[in-house]
């Protein structure tokens, strides 16, 4: 998988880079809250702690930010779980990834949702460059579960297609994390994302045997 980064168009000293980043963290915080829309540069300025020509020499424009979000949410969410995306190649690797997700929303009192989802769903018919970079996120979601399943398909026990395995994964995990933020009830994610593993178990079989084997 390729880590998507924010965008950063000069080098930054050090003191530069952290100040640039909490006006992110503020921005993808705010938008998470209140929506893009509700989101105003005035805003972002108070909740950062920022000057308005510090806000205005990193982000020329909110379109500018919105960008550098897309990508910091990116990290956060996709990013953070590479870790457990890497163990991804067997059904307890899976069950475990799913856990992680349901304590996370239990953590979080089922609030929030995804925040690469709340983007995209605000942006996509608005926001052209912003919907590509929201495709791009949730595709590279899409290849670090798309790789454990086609190590288990390469090994002879996943007898699914893995990449269209991989697509119905994460659309289950994006309508299982909707409806727990509607519901603020952690069930609908819960049951998806079970039925998603029976699913997998059941296109499962022992691993074929090794061609060196006498």
């Amino acid at each position: 998988m390729t880590t998507r980064t924010a965008t950063k168009p000069r080098k930054l000293t050090p003191k530069g880079e952290q100040t640039r980043l909490r006006i992110v963290a503020a921005a993808a915080q705010l938008m998470l809250d209140r929506g893009v829309a509700g989101t105003t540069m005035e805003d972002v300025k108070a909740a950062s702690g920022a000057s308005s020509s510090q806000l205005y020499h990193y982000f020329a424009d909110k379109q500018a930010l919105i960008m550098d979000v897309i990508a910091y949410q990116d990290a956060r969410v996709v990013g953070d779980q590479e870790p457990m995306l890497a163990g991804l190649d067997t059904v307890d690797g899976l069950r475990a990834w799913c856990d992680f997700i349901v304590q996370h929303q239990l953590d979080l009192e089922c609030r929030g949702g995804c925040p690469i989802g709340s983007l995209g769903s605000e942006l996509a018919e608005v926001d052209p460059a912003a919907r590509a970079a929201v495709s791009g996120s949730f595709l590279r979601w899409e290849s670090g579960i798309l790789d454990g399943l086609r190590a288990m398909h390469e090994r002879g026990e996943l007898t699914a297609d893995p990449d269209d395995l991989a697509l119905t994964v994460l659309a289950a995990l994006q309508g299982g994390l909707l409806l727990t933020q509607i519901h603020r009830d952690v069930r609908p994610l819960r049951v998806t994302l079970d039925a998603m593993i029976d699913h997998v178990q059941a296109h499962t079989r022992a691993a074929a045997p090794s061609s060196d084997r006498p």
